[in-house]
């Protein structure tokens, strides 16, 4: 899959890792298109031995490009339709303690230090808002919180941009 061409120009990349060669770059576009493909389908989508590939794979895991390969669930299909973003401003010494509590919550599927007036932003599914209610609750007693429910998704998450190399 080639690159998406944005409105904007091609992406800016910066320092990009030793690892990333051309073959490589065209190894990870081809696990992008399918994380379940074999080494063997990999290898023949590339133009390689399966060995080479395996190789290539274990370097981009030891240099920390790859890391690793997740399975996409549908939470509405687990029964958590309720998306929210949390943004979290945790009162004065009290930031490990929210860090601590989103590590320990596992409606919290992603957590970010951020800048600005607050410190977080977090992701969180949930199966009605009074489940949402109990988790924003829980981080009341370390700071203070805004909720923004997801109405709907007009960019679903997606892979990362690979750079073109010649």
């Amino acid at each position: 899959m080639p690159a998406k061409q944005s409105p904007f120009g091609a992406p800016g990349f910066g320092q990009l890792s030793p690892q990333l060669d051309a073959i490589n770059i065209q190894l990870l576009r081809a696990l992008q298109e399918d994380p379940s493909a074999s080494t063997a389908a990999l290898a023949r989508t590339i133009g390689m031995s399966a060995p080479a590939v395996t190789e290539r794979l274990a370097r981009l895991r030891e240099a920390h490009v790859l890391l690793g390969i997740q399975v996409q669930l549908d939470p509405k299909a687990l029964g958590l339709p309720i998306a929210a973003y949390i943004r979290v401003r945790p009162g004065p010494g009290l930031l490990p303690k929210v860090a601590d509590l989103a590590r320990a919550t596992p409606e919290v599927v992603e957590c970010h230090r951020i800048t600005g007036e607050d410190c977080f932003l977090m992701k969180v599914h949930a199966a009605a808002v009074e489940d949402l209610e109990r988790v924003i609750d829980g981080f009341l007693a370390f700071a203070q919180t805004t909720t923004s429910i997801v109405q709907s998704s007009p960019v679903p998450p997606r892979p990362l941009p690979l750079p073109l190399l010649d």
